[in-house]
């Protein structure tokens, strides 16, 4: 989905998690790699220049990083789901995000592949 109007953008966030259906993937763990995009008014921030206009990209980052390095989960769509609605939660002036999550190498596939993983989109009129 395309959302119009402002938002916060990290890209490329990286963490150790144990993630995944198969029982190695909880033991051994592997990399997760996350895009978060999150929708809300940055009018008063640019106005103002103060970041208590605005929310800090390092609580976002942190608030990813406790999901994805925490408890272990079997499905990236709970991964993602978690991030998103604790975003909503944590941040009451964002009012949509976006969370691609993905394995960048999955050894446990016998194939050539760069990733696999979820993309989902949460806002607060369906959260």
């Amino acid at each position: 989905m395309e959302m119009i109007g402002d938002k916060l953008i990290l890209r490329g966030l990286k963490f150790y998690g144990f993630h995944g259906a198969i029982p190695e993937e909880k033991t051994l763990g592997q990399m997760f790699m996350l895009d978060i995009d999150a929708w809300m008014s940055l009018k008063k921030a640019g106005e103002s220049d103060n970041l208590a206009d605005s929310v800090s990209y390092v609580d976002i980052y942190n608030l990813a990083k406790e999901v994805v390095e925490g408890s272990s989960r079997n499905l990236l769509e709970a991964v993602a789901e978690l991030v998103a609605s604790k975003t909503l939660k944590t941040f009451p002036q964002i009012t949509a995000v976006q969370v691609k999550l993905w394995k960048p190498n999955v050894p446990l596939i016998r194939s050539t592949i760069d990733c696999l993983g979820v993309e989902i989109f949460r806002n607060r009129a369906t959260h």
